[in-house]
């Protein structure tokens, strides 16, 4: 049966410039995946875009791409598959034949929506709000980017074309892997069980050492995560695939690890939508078959839907958040009576936020509810404030310092400066009928 192999060394735009690195030397790869978007991620790429027509694309890939020519030439059927494109894929890929000349590259794009966006909102498509039922033309003026989530087809139609790259803009993270797969076994955009068997492996894969014993719940020393291998799925016709890392390589691969990653930023398991298929993710059966191999088989899934899911991102005013170090007795306890003094003082030169945040670190206040309160020896100060006023913001970042001398003994930590005011994005998530997005798949000349 043939089985192909993709390894993915890049779970987001910042994740270990070194792990695709060692994925591709060490893997026996096939296929290399490189994950580089989020929702915040393309609101950035689209002003990184607005100011430069020729930026609005995640520029560690041309490093990562730049340190890979050793590999590349001495493995000449590795391919890559990235969404490194975000805003612009054309520009990315670019900027990608100057370091690998005689690459052949495919562009996958057609998820911005933004340039027909009015078009769409008033010929009947008006992007409700996932959640609230409220239609996108209520803020539409702060609108900064607006992408739908592609889906596989057009990665493998790229790969068609006799592609060793393909760069794309905003498509579901699984398909980077699924892609080669409809390209390679030439499986039917109706078999939902294969499709669902590939989103599994896609999804366990997406988000690199996260498969691998990052974020593990026991994770220890003996799991060598300063080494940690970033994940394998070789995946055969029928769907089943076995899960695996480099040898050699630190972290762990078990039915642990594999089954917190499975849930990852999972609504309903039974449900997972994807713009190929609604995946049952209860239905594959995992089994620990050798040291770092687990195996997969059963995946079942039902038909894909008709829409697309839409990432929008608008801008929702500004924000800043600072911290001070509060030692000694009942420290959460003045470290919050602190915040408290730090905004009652704004409050008193009639600076007010629409959302503010008071937490004292250490104490169990990054996750409440979970730990229980309690007062250590020691805690961090976080204020938080939010407000479409960027005026008041900065107002905001000049009132911590005062507390280092009239606030409670032994308050530090003021010597990196003010903190920094930064626009804030916000996310609006939305569906469109696919049949009005037009995915465009095209060879680099």
């Amino acid at each position: 049966m043939k089985r192909i192999r993709i390894g993915n060394g890049c779970g987001f735009w910042g994740d270990n410039l070194d792990a695709p690195i060692r994925l591709a030397q060490q893997g026996r790869l096939d296929y290399l995946t490189l994950e580089y978007l989020a929702e915040l991620t393309m609101s950035i790429l689209a002003l990184l875009r607005q100011r430069n027509p020729d930026a609005g694309y995640a520029t560690d890939f041309l490093d990562v791409l730049t340190r890979l020519v050793p590999t590349l030439e001495s493995q000449p059927n590795l391919k890559i598959i990235t969404n490194a494109g975000g805003m612009n894929p054309r520009a990315c890929a670019l900027a990608a034949r100057k370091i690998v000349p005689n690459a052949r590259i495919g562009i996958v794009c057609g998820d911005d929506l933004m340039p027909n966006l009015d078009e769409l909102l008033a010929g009947g498509h008006p992007l409700n709000h996932l959640d609230s039922g409220a239609p996108l033309a209520s803020l539409r003026q702060r609108v900064v980017s607006a992408n739908a989530y592609l889906g596989s087809a057009p990665i493998a139609e790229a790969l068609g074309l006799g592609t060793n790259i393909v760069i794309t803009g905003r498509v579901a993270d699984a398909c980077l892997t699924v892609g080669p797969c409809l390209h390679e076994f030439g499986w039917p955009q109706n078999d939902w069980n294969r499709l669902c068997a590939g989103t599994v492996a896609g999804h366990l894969i997406e988000c690199g050492a996260q498969a691998t014993g990052g974020l593990w719940m026991n994770a220890d020393a003996s799991t060598h995560l300063e080494t940690v291998g970033y994940p394998i799925a070789e995946i055969a016709d029928d769907g089943s695939f076995t899960l695996t890392k480099p040898p050699g390589s630190g972290g762990r691969v078990n039915l642990e690890t594999v089954a917190e990653q499975l849930l990852y930023e999972v609504a309903d398991p039974a449900r997972y939508f994807t713009p190929d298929v609604v995946a049952d993710f209860t239905t594959p059966t995992f089994a620990q078959t050798a040291e770092n191999v687990v195996e997969c088989h059963g995946s079942k899934g039902r038909p894909a839907t008709d829409t697309y899911k839409v990432s929008v991102a608008y801008r929702d005013g500004f924000a800043a958040s600072g911290m001070l170090v509060i030692p000694g007795p009942k420290a959460a306890s003045k470290a919050r009576r602190s915040g408290e003094i730090l905004l009652e003082r704004l409050r008193l030169t009639g600076c007010t936020f629409e959302h503010s945040n008071i937490e004292a670190l250490g104490s169990g206040d990054c996750v409440p509810g979970v730990l229980g309160r309690f007062d250590p020896p020691e805690a961090v100060l976080r204020v938080s404030v939010r407000d479409p006023d960027k005026k008041k913001v900065e107002r905001f970042t000049k009132e911590f310092a005062p507390l280092v001398t009239s606030g409670f003994a032994g308050t530090t930590g003021y010597t990196t400066g003010r903190p920094v005011v930064r626009e804030v994005f916000a996310y609006w998530p939305a569906l469109i009928a696919k049949s009005a997005v037009h995915p465009v798949v095209e060879l680099l000349c």
